[in-house]
Protein backbone atom coordinates (compact mmCIF):
# COMPACT_ATOMS: atom_id res chain seq x y z
CA UNK A 1 0.00 0.00 0.00
CA UNK A 2 1.22 3.29 -0.90
CA UNK A 3 2.00 6.02 1.58
CA UNK A 4 0.32 9.27 1.44
CA UNK A 5 2.46 12.45 1.70
CA UNK A 6 1.39 16.09 2.02
CA UNK A 7 4.60 18.56 1.83
CA UNK A 8 4.76 22.18 3.41
CA UNK A 9 7.52 23.87 1.59
CA UNK A 10 7.10 21.81 -1.86
CA UNK A 11 9.49 24.29 -3.78
CA UNK A 12 12.05 24.56 -1.04
CA UNK A 13 15.43 22.76 -1.61
CA UNK A 14 14.18 19.99 0.77
CA UNK A 15 10.90 20.37 -0.70
CA UNK A 16 12.23 19.42 -4.34
CA UNK A 17 14.41 16.51 -2.75
CA UNK A 18 11.87 15.22 -0.99
CA UNK A 19 9.57 15.00 -4.48
CA UNK A 20 12.90 13.65 -6.31
CA UNK A 21 12.95 10.45 -3.88
CA UNK A 22 9.07 10.34 -4.66
CA UNK A 23 8.87 10.23 -7.95
CA UNK A 24 12.26 7.86 -7.86
CA UNK A 25 9.71 5.00 -5.96
CA UNK A 26 5.95 5.67 -7.29
CA UNK A 27 5.31 2.25 -5.85
CA UNK A 28 5.76 3.31 -2.39
CA UNK A 29 4.65 7.03 -2.33
CA UNK A 30 1.40 8.98 -3.20
CA UNK A 31 1.31 12.55 -3.24
CA UNK A 32 -1.99 14.42 -1.78
CA UNK A 33 -0.84 17.89 -0.57
CA UNK A 34 1.95 20.17 -1.65
CA UNK A 35 2.08 23.84 0.10
CA UNK A 36 4.12 26.17 -1.05
CA UNK A 37 5.09 30.22 -0.37
CA UNK A 38 4.83 32.10 -4.30
CA UNK A 39 6.88 30.10 -6.65
CA UNK A 40 3.57 29.86 -8.42
CA UNK A 41 5.37 28.36 -11.58
CA UNK A 42 7.23 26.04 -9.88
CA UNK A 43 4.28 25.26 -7.94
CA UNK A 44 1.87 24.63 -10.91
CA UNK A 45 4.13 22.00 -12.77
CA UNK A 46 4.01 20.16 -9.11
CA UNK A 47 0.49 19.81 -9.25
CA UNK A 48 0.61 18.47 -13.13
CA UNK A 49 3.40 16.32 -12.32
CA UNK A 50 1.37 14.71 -9.02
CA UNK A 51 -1.73 15.75 -9.26
CA UNK A 52 -2.68 16.07 -5.38
CA UNK A 53 -5.94 16.71 -4.00
CA UNK A 54 -5.25 20.02 -2.30
CA UNK A 55 -2.06 22.62 -2.57
CA UNK A 56 -2.01 25.70 -0.21
CA UNK A 57 0.18 29.42 -0.79
CA UNK A 58 0.78 32.89 1.12
CA UNK A 59 -2.16 34.38 0.32
CA UNK A 60 -5.55 34.77 -1.31
CA UNK A 61 -3.74 36.75 -4.08
CA UNK A 62 -1.11 34.02 -5.08
CA UNK A 63 -4.02 31.42 -4.85
CA UNK A 64 -6.03 33.31 -7.36
CA UNK A 65 -3.30 33.71 -9.15
CA UNK A 66 -2.12 29.82 -8.86
CA UNK A 67 -6.09 29.01 -9.64
CA UNK A 68 -5.82 30.56 -13.12
CA UNK A 69 -2.25 29.09 -14.20
CA UNK A 70 -4.03 25.61 -12.88
CA UNK A 71 -6.69 26.32 -15.42
CA UNK A 72 -9.85 23.30 -14.79
CA UNK A 73 -8.11 21.02 -12.07
CA UNK A 74 -9.51 18.25 -9.57
CA UNK A 75 -6.97 20.25 -7.22
CA UNK A 76 -8.38 22.39 -4.82
CA UNK A 77 -6.47 25.79 -3.76
CA UNK A 78 -6.06 26.97 -0.42
CA UNK A 79 -4.02 29.99 1.10
CA UNK A 80 -2.47 31.05 4.65
CA UNK A 81 -2.82 29.18 7.99
CA UNK A 82 -6.36 28.09 7.14
CA UNK A 83 -4.56 26.14 4.52
CA UNK A 84 -1.41 24.78 5.91
CA UNK A 85 -3.64 23.38 8.89
CA UNK A 86 -6.28 21.78 5.91
CA UNK A 87 -3.25 20.17 4.17
CA UNK A 88 -1.79 18.76 7.15
CA UNK A 89 -4.33 17.15 8.50
CA UNK A 90 -6.71 15.68 5.55
CA UNK A 91 -7.77 12.01 6.51
CA UNK A 92 -6.05 11.01 3.39
CA UNK A 93 -2.28 11.79 4.45
CA UNK A 94 -0.35 9.41 6.43
CA UNK A 95 2.70 11.36 6.48
CA UNK A 96 3.65 15.19 6.50
CA UNK A 97 6.20 16.27 5.44
CA UNK A 98 7.70 19.98 7.27
CA UNK A 99 10.42 21.68 5.32
CA UNK A 100 8.94 25.59 5.59
CA UNK A 101 11.67 28.18 7.84
CA UNK A 102 10.07 30.57 10.62
CA UNK A 103 7.73 29.50 12.68
CA UNK A 104 4.84 29.50 10.59
CA UNK A 105 5.71 25.62 10.54
CA UNK A 106 4.47 25.21 13.99
CA UNK A 107 0.61 25.15 14.42
CA UNK A 108 0.03 22.93 10.96
CA UNK A 109 3.07 20.31 12.50
CA UNK A 110 1.01 20.43 15.92
CA UNK A 111 -2.68 20.34 14.24
CA UNK A 112 -1.25 17.16 12.09
CA UNK A 113 0.30 15.65 15.57
CA UNK A 114 -2.99 15.64 17.14
CA UNK A 115 -4.96 14.49 13.78
CA UNK A 116 -2.18 11.24 14.21
CA UNK A 117 -0.48 11.71 11.21
CA UNK A 118 2.95 11.13 11.33
CA UNK A 119 5.94 13.76 10.41
CA UNK A 120 9.03 14.00 8.64
CA UNK A 121 10.25 16.99 9.80
CA UNK A 122 13.28 19.20 8.51
CA UNK A 123 11.77 22.66 9.74
CA UNK A 124 13.97 23.12 12.90
CA UNK A 125 12.33 25.66 13.94
CA UNK A 126 9.37 23.56 15.22
CA UNK A 127 11.59 22.28 18.10
CA UNK A 128 13.51 24.84 18.83
CA UNK A 129 10.95 26.76 19.25
CA UNK A 130 8.13 24.54 20.88
CA UNK A 131 10.01 21.58 21.39
CA UNK A 132 8.67 20.55 24.51
CA UNK A 133 5.00 21.07 23.59
CA UNK A 134 5.68 19.51 20.29
CA UNK A 135 7.44 15.88 21.90
CA UNK A 136 4.33 15.91 24.42
CA UNK A 137 1.61 15.79 21.92
CA UNK A 138 3.94 13.19 19.97
CA UNK A 139 3.87 10.81 22.67
CA UNK A 140 0.63 11.57 23.98
CA UNK A 141 -1.17 11.01 20.16
CA UNK A 142 1.56 8.06 19.77
CA UNK A 143 3.24 8.90 16.45
CA UNK A 144 6.19 9.06 14.59
CA UNK A 145 8.20 12.00 14.44
CA UNK A 146 11.00 10.92 12.18
CA UNK A 147 13.99 13.91 11.47
CA UNK A 148 15.19 14.67 8.27
CA UNK A 149 18.48 16.06 9.06
CA UNK A 150 21.39 14.23 7.98
CA UNK A 151 22.62 14.69 11.52
CA UNK A 152 19.62 13.27 13.33
CA UNK A 153 19.06 10.55 10.95
CA UNK A 154 22.51 9.47 11.09
CA UNK A 155 22.11 9.25 14.69
CA UNK A 156 18.65 7.75 14.77
CA UNK A 157 20.81 4.43 12.36
CA UNK A 158 23.49 4.56 14.63
CA UNK A 159 21.18 3.95 17.92
CA UNK A 160 19.41 0.96 16.46
CA UNK A 161 19.81 -2.10 18.64
CA UNK A 162 21.23 0.71 21.45
CA UNK A 163 19.37 2.76 24.27
CA UNK A 164 19.97 6.55 25.67
CA UNK A 165 21.15 5.32 28.87
CA UNK A 166 24.70 3.16 26.98
CA UNK A 167 25.49 6.86 25.08
CA UNK A 168 28.22 8.92 26.86
CA UNK A 169 27.83 11.71 24.11
CA UNK A 170 26.68 12.35 20.53
CA UNK A 171 29.16 14.48 18.34
CA UNK A 172 27.02 16.44 15.48
CA UNK A 173 29.51 17.40 12.55
CA UNK A 174 29.58 20.68 11.14
CA UNK A 175 31.43 21.18 7.35
CA UNK A 176 31.95 24.90 8.96
CA UNK A 177 30.43 26.73 6.56
CA UNK A 178 32.21 29.36 3.59
CA UNK A 179 34.06 30.98 6.35
CA UNK A 180 35.67 27.87 8.31
CA UNK A 181 39.14 29.33 7.31
CA UNK A 182 37.97 33.25 6.66
CA UNK A 183 39.50 35.65 9.59
CA UNK A 184 36.95 36.85 11.40
CA UNK A 185 38.63 40.52 11.05
CA UNK A 186 36.76 40.27 7.55
CA UNK A 187 33.71 39.17 8.62
CA UNK A 188 32.20 42.81 8.98
CA UNK A 189 32.98 42.64 5.11
CA UNK A 190 31.49 39.34 3.83
CA UNK A 191 29.10 39.36 0.87
CA UNK A 192 25.43 37.69 0.12
CA UNK A 193 26.66 35.80 -2.19
CA UNK A 194 29.76 34.60 -0.18
CA UNK A 195 27.56 33.96 2.94
CA UNK A 196 25.12 31.81 0.31
CA UNK A 197 28.54 29.77 -0.80
CA UNK A 198 28.31 26.73 1.28
CA UNK A 199 31.32 24.17 0.01
CA UNK A 200 28.75 21.39 0.90
CA UNK A 201 25.49 21.53 0.60
CA UNK A 202 22.91 22.88 -1.84
CA UNK A 203 20.65 24.45 0.36
CA UNK A 204 17.86 27.26 0.48
CA UNK A 205 19.11 30.79 1.45
CA UNK A 206 18.00 31.13 4.99
CA UNK A 207 19.47 27.61 5.54
CA UNK A 208 22.77 28.81 4.10
CA UNK A 209 23.17 31.78 6.64
CA UNK A 210 22.79 30.10 9.75
CA UNK A 211 25.12 27.91 8.20
CA UNK A 212 27.77 30.52 7.57
CA UNK A 213 27.33 31.36 11.52
CA UNK A 214 27.32 28.08 12.03
CA UNK A 215 23.62 29.04 14.75
CA UNK A 216 22.59 25.88 11.87
CA UNK A 217 24.73 23.61 14.15
CA UNK A 218 23.62 25.23 17.47
CA UNK A 219 19.59 24.36 16.28
CA UNK A 220 20.40 20.94 15.70
CA UNK A 221 22.01 20.46 19.67
CA UNK A 222 18.70 21.74 21.24
CA UNK A 223 16.66 19.23 18.53
CA UNK A 224 18.91 16.48 19.51
CA UNK A 225 18.02 17.10 23.33
CA UNK A 226 14.40 17.02 22.21
CA UNK A 227 14.39 14.02 19.82
CA UNK A 228 16.58 11.73 21.75
CA UNK A 229 16.18 12.78 25.30
CA UNK A 230 19.53 13.87 26.22
CA UNK A 231 21.39 16.33 27.86
CA UNK A 232 23.16 19.18 26.96
CA UNK A 233 26.47 18.02 28.92
CA UNK A 234 25.82 15.10 26.11
CA UNK A 235 25.90 16.71 22.56
CA UNK A 236 29.11 18.25 21.17
CA UNK A 237 29.88 19.83 17.82
CA UNK A 238 32.94 18.68 15.89
CA UNK A 239 34.05 20.31 12.34
CA UNK A 240 34.02 17.83 9.85
CA UNK A 241 34.71 20.04 6.43
CA UNK A 242 34.30 17.00 4.16
CA UNK A 243 30.94 16.42 5.16
CA UNK A 244 31.50 12.41 4.83
CA UNK A 245 30.36 11.18 8.72
CA UNK A 246 27.60 13.10 9.95
CA UNK A 247 27.11 12.29 13.59
CA UNK A 248 28.81 9.92 15.61
CA UNK A 249 28.00 8.17 18.99
CA UNK A 250 30.41 7.41 21.54
CA UNK A 251 29.02 4.53 23.96
CA UNK A 252 29.75 4.52 27.58
CA UNK A 253 32.23 1.56 26.79
CA UNK A 254 34.54 4.30 24.41
CA UNK A 255 33.17 2.45 21.19
CA UNK A 256 31.99 4.94 18.72
CA UNK A 257 29.72 4.47 15.96
CA UNK A 258 29.71 6.64 12.78
CA UNK A 259 27.40 7.29 9.86
CA UNK A 260 29.01 7.54 6.63
CA UNK A 261 27.39 8.95 3.39
CA UNK A 262 27.85 11.02 0.42
CA UNK A 263 26.64 14.33 1.21
CA UNK A 264 23.50 14.43 -0.21
CA UNK A 265 20.02 15.06 1.11
CA UNK A 266 18.04 12.71 -0.48
CA UNK A 267 19.62 9.92 0.82
CA UNK A 268 18.79 11.00 4.45
CA UNK A 269 14.79 12.31 3.12
CA UNK A 270 14.67 8.49 1.74
CA UNK A 271 15.70 7.20 5.46
CA UNK A 272 13.07 9.31 6.63
CA UNK A 273 10.22 8.41 4.46
CA UNK A 274 10.68 4.75 4.06
CA UNK A 275 10.79 5.04 8.31
CA UNK A 276 13.90 2.86 8.27
CA UNK A 277 13.70 0.41 5.52
CA UNK A 278 16.65 0.26 3.15
CA UNK A 279 15.61 0.46 -0.74
CA UNK A 280 18.28 0.45 -3.53
CA UNK A 281 18.05 4.42 -5.22
CA UNK A 282 20.25 6.27 -7.73
CA UNK A 283 21.93 8.62 -5.55
CA UNK A 284 25.50 9.28 -5.26
CA UNK A 285 26.99 6.77 -3.25
CA UNK A 286 30.10 7.41 -1.12
CA UNK A 287 33.71 5.87 -2.45
CA UNK A 288 36.52 5.98 0.47
CA UNK A 289 39.64 5.22 -1.83
CA UNK A 290 38.95 8.89 -3.02
CA UNK A 291 39.17 10.60 0.32
CA UNK A 292 42.50 11.81 1.30
CA UNK A 293 41.41 12.72 4.51
CA UNK A 294 38.87 12.83 6.93
CA UNK A 295 39.80 15.54 9.27
CA UNK A 296 38.10 16.87 12.59
CA UNK A 297 38.37 19.89 14.84
CA UNK A 298 36.54 21.92 17.22
CA UNK A 299 34.43 24.95 16.43
CA UNK A 300 36.01 28.60 17.26
CA UNK A 301 33.29 29.63 19.14
CA UNK A 302 34.59 33.10 19.52
CA UNK A 303 34.99 33.37 16.30
CA UNK A 304 31.20 31.80 15.56
CA UNK A 305 29.15 32.95 19.00
CA UNK A 306 25.97 31.81 18.01
CA UNK A 307 26.90 28.40 18.60
CA UNK A 308 27.16 29.05 22.19
CA UNK A 309 23.73 31.50 22.42
CA UNK A 310 21.87 28.16 21.12
CA UNK A 311 23.56 26.06 23.85
CA UNK A 312 22.83 29.02 26.54
CA UNK A 313 18.68 29.27 25.06
CA UNK A 314 18.60 24.78 24.81
CA UNK A 315 19.78 25.31 28.96
CA UNK A 316 17.53 28.20 29.92
CA UNK A 317 14.41 26.43 28.41
CA UNK A 318 11.01 28.32 28.17
CA UNK A 319 10.93 31.02 25.53
CA UNK A 320 14.49 31.51 25.52
CA UNK A 321 14.74 29.09 22.52
CA UNK A 322 12.03 31.10 21.09
CA UNK A 323 13.92 34.07 21.09
CA UNK A 324 16.74 32.93 19.51
CA UNK A 325 15.01 31.48 17.02
CA UNK A 326 13.02 34.52 16.16
CA UNK A 327 16.22 36.84 16.61
CA UNK A 328 17.92 34.46 14.38
CA UNK A 329 14.95 34.59 11.45
CA UNK A 330 14.81 38.68 11.30
CA UNK A 331 18.35 39.37 11.65
CA UNK A 332 19.11 37.11 9.21
CA UNK A 333 16.23 38.48 6.74
CA UNK A 334 17.83 41.70 7.26
CA UNK A 335 21.49 40.86 6.09
CA UNK A 336 19.46 39.13 2.87
CA UNK A 337 18.65 42.45 2.31
CA UNK A 338 21.23 44.12 2.90
CA UNK A 339 20.38 45.91 6.10
CA UNK A 340 22.40 44.93 8.15
CA UNK A 341 26.14 43.58 7.89
CA UNK A 342 26.90 40.17 8.67
CA UNK A 343 28.61 40.41 12.23
CA UNK A 344 25.44 41.91 13.11
CA UNK A 345 23.26 38.87 13.19
CA UNK A 346 24.91 37.49 16.10
CA UNK A 347 25.15 40.70 17.89
CA UNK A 348 21.29 41.02 17.62
CA UNK A 349 20.66 37.84 18.47
CA UNK A 350 22.22 38.30 21.99
CA UNK A 351 21.29 41.47 21.98
CA UNK A 352 17.44 40.09 22.25
CA UNK A 353 18.49 36.97 24.52
CA UNK A 354 19.98 39.56 26.73
CA UNK A 355 17.09 41.53 27.59
CA UNK A 356 14.37 38.97 27.29
CA UNK A 357 12.29 37.76 30.52
CA UNK A 358 11.50 34.38 30.53
CA UNK A 359 8.09 32.55 30.54
CA UNK A 360 9.16 28.84 32.16
CA UNK A 361 6.30 26.65 31.22
CA UNK A 362 5.10 28.59 27.98
CA UNK A 363 1.73 27.84 25.82
CA UNK A 364 2.03 27.66 22.58
CA UNK A 365 0.03 31.18 22.00
CA UNK A 366 3.28 32.26 24.36
CA UNK A 367 5.47 31.02 22.31
CA UNK A 368 4.41 32.83 18.39
CA UNK A 369 3.77 35.91 20.89
CA UNK A 370 7.22 36.48 21.85
CA UNK A 371 8.13 35.15 17.92
CA UNK A 372 6.19 38.21 17.33
CA UNK A 373 7.56 40.56 19.64
CA UNK A 374 11.11 39.93 19.29
CA UNK A 375 11.07 39.79 15.53
CA UNK A 376 9.57 43.51 16.20
CA UNK A 377 12.14 44.46 18.93
CA UNK A 378 14.58 44.09 16.11
CA UNK A 379 14.19 45.73 13.23
CA UNK A 380 14.24 49.39 15.11
CA UNK A 381 17.71 48.21 16.79
CA UNK A 382 19.29 48.92 13.28
CA UNK A 383 17.09 52.30 12.33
Amino acid sequence: MKKSVSILGSTGSIGKQTLEVISSMPHKFKVVGLAAKDNLSLLAAQVAKFSPSIVSVENEASAEALQKKLGKTRTTVYFGLEGLIKLSTLKDISTLVVAIPGSTAIIPTLEAIRSKKDIALASKEVLVAAGDIVMKEVSKRKVMLTPIDSEHVAVTQCLKGEGVPKIKRIILTASGGPFLNTPVERFSKVTINEALSHPRWKMGNKISIDSATLINKGFEVIEAHHLFGLDYDKIDILIHPQSIIHSIIEFIDGTMLAQFAAPDMRIAIQYALLEGERLQNKWETLNLAEQNALTFEKPDRQKFPCIDYAYRAGRTGGTMPSVLNAANNEATRLFLEEKIPFTEIPRLIKGAMDRHKIIPEPTIEDILEVDMTTKKEISPTIA
